[in-house]
């Protein structure tokens, strides 16, 4: 499979994970590359900015509500001897190149048949096709589309299916927000990346025979992502500045080497001596304002807003630009650090 899949993964909630997600997709999209969102969180907060106000019908439409991420895969959960089949993938109204396979509020279901088919060591033969059958769907849709890039949107939490898809991905990025609970997180990812890497590593041959093995994928940090702040001339606000270096300080000295150990990350070097990177923080992402509420209604992003799309004049259309512009630049930055890593 060409397509590259990113994992955006951080255990802890409110972290903007989901926009994130979207941003990033939608600027690899407007750069020419073809993107799959999958949508891994039973809230479907990804899939709802897409559909919008469709989000409804495609649920109940008779055509439609099985294309989604748990009913695909629902093949292999329930032991059927029907394979599973790339879904029909809806694609973003406003960008041709950006499609998403749905989210479904019940996939939690599937955690504890997961979660025994993990921890098995492949003794229970019924179960060992559930590992790859969500990168098995991907792959499918991958070559169904002819996409470039998968960016998977990971609920909260160390589930087994978070498991199984970090293990699918080729790389990962972390979203994270300056609150005292940013570092409590790291520490946690520190130990549960690495220990996932390495089982995938060591089981990859008991799932071999399997309909679905599992993939053989690097699982390489990206960066992070800082968010969810509030600016004052022009920078984080005073309360925010500490945690913010706290943060990176913490994914330089703590995080990155661990990961070095485990053969998870990228040479970021080429990128820092151009100017790209500082270090592994992929941006700062302040708040996103009035513009956020608009994005919505037009089922587009905020750096993709137009004059008419934000309904103001004067001063207050000039101020929003700016804010739009500079959003632009945030996100087409983070995409180039992902066309130069993940490739």
């Amino acid at each position: 499979m060409k397509a590259k899949i990113i994992a955006m993964f951080n255990h802890k909630g409110g972290v903007s994970k989901t926009t994130t997600a979207y941003n990033i997709g939608w600027m690899l999209a407007v750069l020419e590359k073809k993107v799959l969102l999958v949508d891994a969180d039973p809230q479907c907060n990804l899939t709802g900015l897409l559909l919008g106000d469709d989000f409804d019908d495609y649920y109940e439409n008779e055509e439609t509500k099985n294309h989604n991420i748990k009913d695909a895969v629902n093949v292999a959960f329930k032991g059927k001897p029907t394979p599973i089949s790339a879904i029909d993938c809806y694609f973003a109204k406003n960008n041709a190149n950006l499609c998403i396979i749905p989210g479904h509020m019940d996939l939690s279901e599937f955690d504890p048949a997961l979660s025994l088919s993990l921890n098995s060591n492949n003794a229970i033969s019924t179960l060992q096709n559930l590992p790859g059958a969500f990168y098995e769907l991907i792959k499918l849709c991958c070559e169904k589309y002819d996409i470039d890039y998968v960016i998977i949107d990971m609920n909260p939490g160390l589930s087994a299916i978070n498991q199984t898809l970090f293990m699918s991905s080729d790389a990962f990025i972390i979203p994270t927000n300056p609150d005292p609970f940013s570092i409590m997180a790291m520490k946690t990812l520190k130990t549960i990346l690495p220990r996932w890497k390495n089982w995938a590593i060591q089981s990859r041959r008991l799932f071999t025979d399997a309909s679905y093995p599992l993939p053989e994928v690097e699982m390489n940090f990206v960066g992070e992502v800082i968010q969810r702040f509030n600016l004052r001339n022009q920078k984080a606000a005073k309360p925010y500045q500490g945690k913010i270096e706290e943060i990176k300080k913490y994914v330089e000295t703590e995080l990155v080497p661990e990961f070095e150990k485990h053969n998870m990350t990228y040479d970021i070097s080429g990128l820092v001596e151009s100017g790209l990177l500082e270090d592994h923080c992929l941006a700062e992402i302040s708040e996103f304002g009035a513009l956020l509420k608009k994005a919505n209604e037009n089922l587009v992003p905020i750096f993709a807003l137009t004059d008419e799309q934000m309904h103001e004049s004067g001063k207050v259309l000039e101020q929003m630009n700016t804010s739009k512009e500079r959003f632009y630049d945030i996100f087409k930055a983070i995409a180039h650090v992902v066309l130069d890593l993940v490739r």
